[in-house]
């Protein structure tokens, strides 16, 4: 058992793409961690999904042991954190979880906006950190350029930066060092009360929930009747353990270590992210402060397209939840599209994730709606309501005002893409709060409503600077906006899934955009369609699908039979009318999908 000042706790952290995993892969190999046999390339990332795109989705944690160069044997546990501004949850917890962080920068690419917003949770705890400049072997590194970079933008002193290059190996031994060097040992006392935080969980099929916990006072071990603080519930420990970064048992977790336990618990719901745990024979007065909560920001409505997989999907979510506890989900039913479930996540990468491990994991075919923010709606009468599906929203007359929720946006990019990049938050309703230089990089400093964000903003953002710009942003509140919400009409019949909430100046832009498109998108039927958008009851824009035609003359041979064309053709005619009236407009997927696709290029 090793003593508590040979342990060191710590986190990496990074922009996404710069090369946290990779590390992670070089220092567990370097470590022993796994066989040579056992090793493949982001050994950390155990979803499909997170191996294809090159992301981490869930922090993961290993316990690695290192004889350091003078001597002694060290306890290392690594967690490696996700880089993407929508898992910033799980680096929050992580990094509580720590005493210092492994700060990965590209070298080729310098500081970018979520490097800041990482480094700025880990400072804000007292971290200590080591700033490692990675990709050193591409020739497009320069070590001088982004040392400075770190210097100017961040305000960390780079004497101590480690050039190093996960493809390669070089500087990974450095890197272990500096860790042992630089990073503090976890405080704690092994002899005191139990006093655990409850890190992560998650649902094994095999073994019910997993729960991951960083032991602060005290020891864990198994057979141990424990207690979460939140619920008060009492539970025996049937296993304890750590990730080697396979799963390897223990007799029991000492304070400063990071390990998993099992209770036999089957609800996720019992776990609470960021609880407390002690030991149900001397509780403890105070709890530690936790996390806080994640909410979600961008909601959507998921519904199958073949309503018999609607119980299916209603399982999906459910297990999927129990691996993301900050994705939330209940039942709604559209008009168009039946019954379906409305979806809270943490943005829009967390959202594609979702909705593509649905259809991967459980074979769903799926249908989303447009992605929307949460309102708040003043009512005349003082009450205040959250509105997360616009076609629900009261009466126009019954309202006071409607607050929109923005962000404070970070977005990091070469000079000369400056113009252009202003020129979209301008279009996005933003306004400029601070723009800074460091070298030919400018900082620009942006509030946006989150609703003009959700869209597309990101994907424009890098086709127009090359990929060259990073944004990162937080939720800074509510603010009163001039918003009006936009009904579709088809035929007549209002279609709820395709209502949204925009800018009063905007509506007569996006409507003429939707009914265009879905003039293009519907097909032709029996009888005239007429599709509009309005806003209350005014009509703002329409767009008419021409019938098909029938020739009903063509069996009329000769010329003079006037009465008779005639009575053929108001018999169509009130065929048609009647066609109009009962007739059931199919709107197909591909309808629904184009909209949400609408590229808001004009506003």
């Amino acid at each position: 058992m090793a003593k508590i000042d040979h342990i060191r706790n710590f986190a990496i952290i990074a922009h996404i793409d710069h090369g946290k995993s990779t590390i992670a892969d070089r220092i567990i190999h370097s470590c022993g961690g796994l066989t040579e046999r056992e090793m493949k390339a982001q050994v950390l990332d155990s979803m499909d999904i997170e191996r294809e795109r090159g992301i981490t989705i869930k922090a993961q944690t290993v316990k690695l042991n290192y004889k350091s160069k003078d001597g002694k044997d060290y306890i290392l546990n690594i967690i490696d954190t996700p880089g993407h501004v929508d898992f910033s949850y799980e680096v929050s917890r992580s990094l509580y979880a720590c005493e210092g962080s492994i700060l990965i920068v590209d070298s080729t690419q310098g500081v970018e906006a979520q490097t800041l917003a990482n480094v700025y949770q880990a400072l804000d705890i007292n971290h200590e950190i080591v700033p490692v400049l990675n990709k050193i072997d591409l020739p497009a590194s320069d070590l001088e350029k982004t040392k400075k970079q770190i210097e100017e933008v961040i305000g960390i002193d780079t004497e101590n930066a480690i050039p190093c290059s996960g493809k390669t190996g070089e500087g990974i031994n450095e890197i272990l060092e500096q860790i042992i060097v630089s990073l503090p040992a976890p405080e704690g006392e092994k002899d005191a009360d139990l006093k655990c935080l409850l890190v992560d969980s998650w649902y094994d099929t095999y073994l019910g929930v997993v729960i991951l916990v960083r032991v602060i006072d005290g020891k864990i071990s198994k057979n141990m009747k424990i207690k979460m603080m939140s619920t008060n519930q009492e539970y025996i420990v049937e296993k304890v353990g750590v990730f080697t970064p396979k799963a390897t048992d223990m007799k029991e977790l000492n304070a400063g270590e990071i390990g998993f336990i099992t209770t036999g618990i089957k609800v996720l719901s019992e776990t609470k992210v960021g609880d407390t745990i002690c030991d149900a024979t001397k509780p403890l007065q105070e709890a530690l402060p936790g996390f806080k909560r994640s909410k979600p920001v961008v909601f959507c409505g998921l519904f199958p397209v073949d309503s018999s997989e609607y119980q299916k999907l209603k399982d999906g979510l459910g297990k999927l939840q129990l691996n993301d506890a900050s994705f939330s989900f209940e039942a709604e039913s559209s008009s168009a599209l039946g019954l379906g479930f409305r979806c809270g996540f943490l943005g829009l990468l967390h959202l594609e994730i979702i909705t593509e491990r649905l259809e991967r994991e459980f074979d769903i075919n799926l249908l989303t709606t447009t992605p929307g923010v949460v309102y708040k709606v003043h009512m005349n009468k003082g009450e205040v309501i959250e509105l997360q599906n616009p076609s629900s929203l009261p009466d126009p007359t019954l309202i006071k005002f409607i607050e929109e929720p923005w962000i404070k946006a970070t977005i990091i990019t070469p000079d000369q893409y400056l113009g252009s990049i202003i020129k979209v938050c301008q279009d996005k309703r933003g306004v400029q709060t601070n723009l800074s230089y460091s070298g030919n990089r400018a900082v620009l400093n942006y509030e946006i409503p989150l609703n003009e964000v959700v869209f597309d903003f990101n994907d424009r953002l890098k086709s127009m600077t090359s990929g060259y710009a990073s944004f990162d942003y937080e939720i800074i509140g509510h603010r009163e906006g001039d918003l009006v919400k936009l009904g579709i009409l088809v035929n007549a019949e209002p279609v709820d899934a395709l209502s949204m909430m925009v800018h009063k100046d905007f509506a007569q832009t996006v409507g003429r955009e939707v009914c265009e498109k879905l003039k293009d998108l519907i097909p032709r039927h029996n009888f005239m369609i007429p599709v509009q958008a309005a806003i209350g009851g005014k009509i703002i824009a329409r767009e008419t699908i021409k019938g098909f035609k029938k020739d009903v003359l063509t069996k009329i041979h000769g010329g003079g039979a006037r009465d008779r064309k005639r009575k053929l053709l108001d018999k169509q005619k009130k065929g048609k009318a009647r066609g109009k009236q009962f007739g059931k407009v199919e709107i197909p997927q591909e309808a629904f999908i184009g909209v949400l696709k609408i590229n808001k290029d004009s506003l």
